[in-house]
């Protein structure tokens, strides 16, 4: 499988927001979303095994991953060989997505599928018949950046049965968006992007 990077962090985004995670950034994507902030993980990376993939994230001690990318979704065959494998070692197994591309394997297997409903400003569009094969467990992340986003949210909220969590585009300020939804009194979670508060990856 591609493999752009594998490292230890705090998870910035969603319910995990703060814990420690070991993450698998796999190479490729299928969007061009023009706020990305992993425009490297596009193209490059390095082939590897899931032996090799599992023998570095054994390394750092951890028992939770975060599989991200990229789309981990356009390398499905080796993504469920690396999900299975995880969770036969007794792993936490988080999935980022793009809401583009469904696999019932990885899906069901993963812990927690964290999927990004693509607003109007990304430029890109996500499934929404993804969104609804979504279970409880999971959860929804929108990206706002402007009024046309936040009534989008608002649509995902609506079609949603995981939690939907709220972040501005660029990740850090929170203040309006917070004041938006408290007004609305909307059911959703507002989340900076921590990892880019506290200046780590």
């Amino acid at each position: 499988m591609k493999v752009s990077e594998i490292f230890a962090s705090i998870q910035g985004e969603g319910r995990y927001v703060g814990r420690p995670q070991v993450f698998v950034r796999l190479t490729r994507c299928n969007l061009r979303c023009r706020w990305c902030d992993t425009r490297y993980a596009w193209e490059g990376g390095k082939e590897k095994t899931v032996a090799q993939v599992l023998r570095t994230v054994e390394g750092f001690g951890l028992r939770s991953v975060c599989i991200t990318g990229g789309e981990p979704m356009l390398q499905v065959k080796e993504l469920r060989l690396l999900v299975s494998a995880l969770k036969r070692r007794g792993y936490e197994v988080v999935l980022e997505t793009n809401g583009t591309l469904y696999d019932r394997l990885v899906f069901s297997r993963a812990d927690c599928v964290s999927m990004d409903m693509k607003p109007p400003s990304s430029g890109e569009k996500s499934d929404w018949k993804i969104l609804g094969r979504l279970r409880l467990k999971d959860q929804v992340k929108v990206v706002i950046a402007d009024e046309k986003d936040y009534r989008f949210a608002k649509r995902v909220l609506k079609k949603s049965r995981s939690e939907v969590v709220l972040q501005p585009s660029g990740g850090v300020k929170v203040k309006a968006l917070a004041k938006k939804v408290l007004q609305d009194r909307l059911g959703v979670r507002v989340l900076p992007q921590l990892h880019k508060v506290v200046g780590v990856r």
